[in-house]
């Protein structure tokens, strides 16, 4: 009975290892109109995402269409945001893909750890100006966009007022997402010492 056992508590570790790893990425749906996605762009460059690699001089700037620079942008606030629930929706114009979206020199970071850090929430990011793709439609004025859970309100990923109230709320999640990984990692270090002791 002791080998079906261990079996059983491989087939449980490999499960849970692939559940938990399964890359994910952020992108736009196609449905989107270009200027909701315009709006969710602005509200993501100048909320931490990575947007010096949509610029003009940049590895993910061709092609230069709203739809490529928005997915770039969602994807990295996705990812430094440790693919948070809720931090891929911009107003319902993105998504959760399983398919990487890279191309070319263009990759899109697959884990927080590629991201370029992870962002704590109402610690402000960074402000991008992003050059949008030219075509016979005038842009709106972007909006003013404030910091994730700011305290002067602004667009959220969801398109909704900020969720949390104070900045140690928002950390507080963001530091039990952390310690639930982790407590992901020792289970399944534990269950490998013992199938094997």
């Amino acid at each position: 009975m002791e080998p079906l056992s261990h079996a059983l508590t491989a087939a449980v570790l490999v499960l849970l290892c692939i559940q938990t790893t399964a890359a994910t990425w952020c992108v736009v749906r196609s449905d989107a109109s270009r200027e909701a996605l315009q709006a969710a762009l602005d509200y993501a460059c100048g909320a931490g995402a990575d947007c010096v690699p949509i610029q003009p001089s940049g590895l993910c700037f061709l092609p230069n269409t709203i739809q490529a620079h928005a997915s770039y942008a969602f994807n990295s606030y996705y990812m430094r945001r440790s693919m948070a629930p809720g931090s891929c929706d911009f107003a319902g114009t993105a998504t959760v893909a399983k398919t990487d979206p890279s191309y070319g020199s263009c990759n899109y970071p697959a884990s927080p750890r590629n991201a370029g850090g992870i962002l704590i929430p109402g610690e402000g990011g960074a402000t991008t100006t992003i050059a949008t793709p030219v075509s016979g439609i005038t842009p709106p004025s972007p909006p003013t966009v404030m910091p994730l859970y700011g305290t002067s309100g602004g667009l959220n990923p969801i398109g909704m007022v900020p969720a949390f109230a104070t900045p140690s709320n928002a950390r507080a999640l963001l530091e039990f997402s952390i310690l639930r990984n982790q407590f992901l990692k020792l289970i399944f270090l534990l269950l490998t010492l013992w199938m094997f002791s």
